[in-house]
């Protein structure tokens, strides 16, 4: 069973930067398309952030993240990154990392979730 466990979450200022963290055991990372979700506050579902392909050669992003964000990801040590710069209140969210085994923008085509990191904006 794959297990993911986020890090890096916090309380940062607007305009600051956060790098979340994705660790993963139970099975080898490169067989998995990874990615971030997000769940705002007041909101059941979950948007997609980001995600890359299982070689790093692919990633995307959700339109909010106009170049902000950067996804990145190293096999050899079963983790995944993101890199969050000029962070925004609208930002303020439970991040969750995510494995499937196609690149996906889908929550519902998701196989495995971590349990999730808060991120938290102030203005």
């Amino acid at each position: 069973q794959v297990q993911l466990v986020e890090s890096g979450g916090g309380l940062v200022l607007a305009g600051g930067s956060l790098r979340l963290s994705c660790t993963v055991s139970g099975g080898t990372s490169s067989s998995y398309a990874m990615g971030w979700f997000r769940r705002t506050p007041g909101e059941e579902r979950r948007d997609f952030v980001a995600t890359i392909s299982w070689n790093g050669a692919s990633t995307y992003y959700g339109d909010f993240v106009k170049g902000r964000f950067a996804i990145s990801r190293n096999n050899a040590n079963n983790t995944i990154q993101l890199q969050m710069n000029r962070l925004e209140p609208e930002d303020t969210a439970v991040y969750y990392c995510a494995a499937s085994p196609p690149l996906t923008r889908e929550p519902r085509l998701i196989d495995f979730w971590g349990q999730g990191t808060q991120v938290t904006v102030s203005s």
